[in-house]
């Protein structure tokens, strides 16, 4: 596994729900961080893996990373942006 170089400030699992609520869930995570936290997202691949990031992409955000965890979901990092 890759080494992270950076420190993750909250964590949200969204492996439990379907597009779009995989999204909201994140965005309201986001919502309660500060400008320039991390938040790392557990979720599905498949749509979630592919609409999450880019839904973050056009609020704003900045995608550090998606991880292939290899049983079929994914880490995501995301940088809040603005506040």
């Amino acid at each position: 596994m890759e080494e992270i170089n950076f420190n993750v400030d909250e964590k949200v699992d969204v492996t439990d729900v379907v597009c779009p609520v995989t999204f909201v869930k994140t965005k309201v995570a986001l919502d309660e961080l500060d400008e320039g936290q991390v938040l790392q997202v557990h979720l599905n691949a498949g749509e979630p893996a592919q609409n999450v990031p880019r839904s973050v992409k056009d609020e704003g955000h900045e995608v550090l990373k998606l991880q292939d965890n290899g049983d079929g979901t994914f880490e995501l990092f995301i940088k809040k942006v603005g506040d």
